[in-house]
């Protein structure tokens, strides 16, 4: 029996598939077509929102290329040909694949050879023509930007019309802690955003959440408006800041300790962010 395809199932093996799993993105508006390395569950970072289950600290296992490059040329195939939409039952306004997105059970590019992975994903899905008409998208905690493969994967992500979606959910020391269990520090991943943004199209990716009914800080809203004036200044040029909240239960020990944020409050630093002349978008 097939499941009904929604905006809150993310099931990775939805679709039976190892790599390859399809997503009805509330921030694409369609059909994200998903590619997840990290098979292991494993990831560099454990912040306290994620769905993953059995989450545990590491990097994404050696890629069977092979396997990658079949899954993703049936699975376009029964997209574009086939019967997906109606045995997934997708209702006809969602029926276009809007991108195809590097994410999955872990930090992408923890892969070993993560700029092969692109090339391969790339060229398959312009031979099938999906790209360049959707969107080709990684998704990032931007922590590895700094190592050459990586940097090498985003100029490949660049060559096929591609942009990165970088998570950055706190610009405080204690805001990365509490949220992503980051090691890495606030200057470190502003530096990885800088030279990520010259790399490829950058999008910043940034989780805001209630923890224990605290609300959003104005601490933690003075740290970030700081840190966008600061990339600014620097001739970072993000194409759009795109906040949101929480839309399904953490499946980490804080979980109970979570809330969404109010959609008031979203649109209200959402505004304050466009004062500073950046294109914002809201996803509740």
């Amino acid at each position: 029996m097939v499941t009904r395809l929604t905006t809150t199932n993310h099931s990775r093996d939805i679709a039976g598939l190892k790599y390859v799993y399809p997503v009805l993105s509330r921030r694409a508006g369609g059909l994200s077509i998903g590619i997840n390395f990290n098979i292991n569950n494993a990831c560099n970072w454990r912040c306290i929102y994620c769905q993953v289950p059995d989450l545990k600290i590491g990097a994404a296992p050696d890629l069977d290329f092979q396997l990658l490059e079949d899954e993703l040329r049936f699975f376009l195939d029964d997209v574009l040909n086939g019967d997906f939409y109606q045995r997934f039952e997708v209702d006809e306004d969602k029926r276009i694949i809007k991108d195809i997105a590097i994410s999955g059970n872990g930090e992408p590019t923890s892969l070993k050879d993560f700029d092969k992975a692109v090339a391969l994903i790339g060229r398959v899905a312009t031979e099938a023509g999906v790209l360049p008409q959707s969107n080709f998208v990684l998704i990032t905690n931007g922590s590895l930007v700094h190592r050459p493969s990586v940097q090498n994967g985003l100029k490949k992500l660049k060559e096929y019309g591609g942009e990165v979606w970088f998570k950055l959910d706190s610009a405080t020391e204690e805001g990365r802690a509490l949220m992503n269990n980051a090691g890495q520090s606030c200057q470190a991943s502003e530096d990885n955003l800088l030279l990520c943004a010259k790399l490829c199209p950058t999008k910043l990716q940034t989780c805001l959440l209630d923890y224990d009914k605290h609300g959003l800080s104005s601490k933690e809203k003075g740290a970030f408006l700081d840190l966008l004036r600061r990339i600014k200044t620097k001739g970072c040029l993000l194409k759009r800041v795109m906040l949101y909240t929480i839309a399904r239960p953490s499946l980490q020990p804080e979980s109970d300790r979570l809330e969404s944020l109010p959609v008031e409050a979203l649109n209200a630093f959402a505004d304050e962010i466009r004062l500073l002349g950046f294109d914002v978008l809201v996803s509740c």
